[in-house]
């Protein structure tokens, strides 16, 4: 579902008995067509908002993902008892060109806010568009390149998942880290939103490494790798990658060159849980990673699956917290609920997956749980906050 990890999709790593990508699971009903507003309480007209889904260009997976969109949007509208939303559906793909076109079709129809797009470079290509009609956005994208100005990112970021489990290495003694990362845009991306969090919190990088994104690439740089962990004095290694890419060469090869999980912390920027078959490998066995309320995102999933049958994607819940966050905003704020300062408000939202906040940045927070990896089963160690009481903003 990452963003950025998208730009990786040409060159994934094809390796027999390992991980593949995590499935898609719906298909998109296709139409620019408005949502039936949600009955409401009160004289004022219902606020219309546009959805921008990934979708209209043929892309079967996008379509997927379209799909899981919108319907878990329409379950936050139905939730949304007593607040009047006009939601309506846009299908922009990837095209910069065909999401600024749609937006500026949003707008006339008279859209007061827009959520999505969910790749970056649309979210480009519509932002300028939205911005000159004073139009803010919730993209789903979790490219920081895209967030600021009128744009606020909803998708899962490198540096929240980054600081809260440095933050937690740190307190359980094991904050001085190595970072592991691909030789990749995503790859550079996540190692300095790793550098920020360790400024933020008691851990410290004392090692950095990195390796081509191939099998081969990866092959030849682990003893490098696995030499300069040995040397550096680290107690921890956080990799960027996923199972769809060289976790699961990392997860194998770092053992077998000495670099053992029973010496070392491994940790994980990406979620361990997804596809569930990485819990299954013996190189990961009591490694930590960062991960969404599960009891929240359990229920979100059994409501999805009995309304849809079908099991939905991390993807899914933006779509309905997107819509959950509007609901809210609507509700607070008057004849101008979506100016940047409500939407940045520092107590956040509640959505399927916990509580979340949007940074003046453009960024987001949300509040999650630390993981580990033990007898191929999550347990939590530490659970995600329910509030941002007392937080930082």
């Amino acid at each position: 579902m990452r963003d950025l990890a998208a730009a990786q999709g040409a060159d994934r790593l094809k390796r027999r008995g390992f991980l593949g990508l995590m499935g898609a699971s719906l298909v998109l009903a296709a139409c620019d067509m408005p949502a039936g507003a949600v009955a409401g309480r009160g004289p004022s007209r219902p606020a219309v908002v546009a959805l921008m889904l990934p979708s209209g260009d043929g892309d079967a997976g996008r379509q997927v993902l379209a799909r899981e969109l919108e319907n878990a949007a329409r379950m936050a509208l139905a939730d949304l008892e007593g607040t009047q939303i006009d939601l309506r559906i846009y299908q922009v793909g990837v095209d910069p060109g065909r999401a600024a076109a749609q937006t500026a079709q949003a707008i006339n129809d008279g859209a007061q806010v827009i959520l999505g797009p969910l790749h970056a470079q649309a979210a480009l290509g519509a932002r300028p568009v939205a911005a000159q009609a004073g139009i803010n956005m919730i993209s789903f994208s979790n490219n920081p390149d895209v967030a600021g100005g009128n744009v606020f990112l909803l998708g899962p970021m490198f540096d929240n998942t980054a600081t809260r489990l440095l933050g937690y290495s740190a307190a359980q003694g094991r904050g001085r880290v190595m970072v592991v990362s691909e030789q990749t845009e995503a790859g550079q991306v996540a190692e300095r939103a790793i550098r920020r969090a360790a400024q933020r919190t008691a851990a410290s990088v004392v090692a950095t490494q990195s390796y081509p994104f191939s099998q081969q690439g990866i092959t030849q740089a682990i003893p490098r790798i696995a030499s300069a962990a040995r040397s550096s004095g680290a107690q921890s290694i956080l990799m960027t990658a996923g199972s769809e890419g060289a976790l699961p060469l990392l997860a194998e090869m770092l053992p077998q060159n000495n670099v053992s999980p029973n010496d070392f912390k491994y940790m994980g920027l990406t979620r361990w849980d997804i596809p569930a078959a990485t819990l299954q490998l013996p190189g990961l066995q009591g490694g930590w990673f960062a991960l969404p309320d599960p009891g929240l995102t359990q229920q979100f999933e059994s409501r999805y699956l009995a309304a849809y049958g079908a099991t939905p994607s991390p993807v899914a819940g933006l779509g309905y917290d997107a819509v959950a966050a509007v609901g809210t905003l609507i509700r607070r704020g008057g004849r101008t609920p979506f100016t940047a300062e409500a939407i940045t408000q520092p107590a956040g939202f509640v959505g399927v997956n916990g509580i979340f906040r949007f940074r003046p940045d453009g960024t987001n927070e949300r509040a999650l749980a630390v993981a580990e990896i033990r007898d191929e089963r999550v347990r939590i160690l530490s659970p995600a906050p329910r509030s941002f009481a007392g937080a930082g903003s």
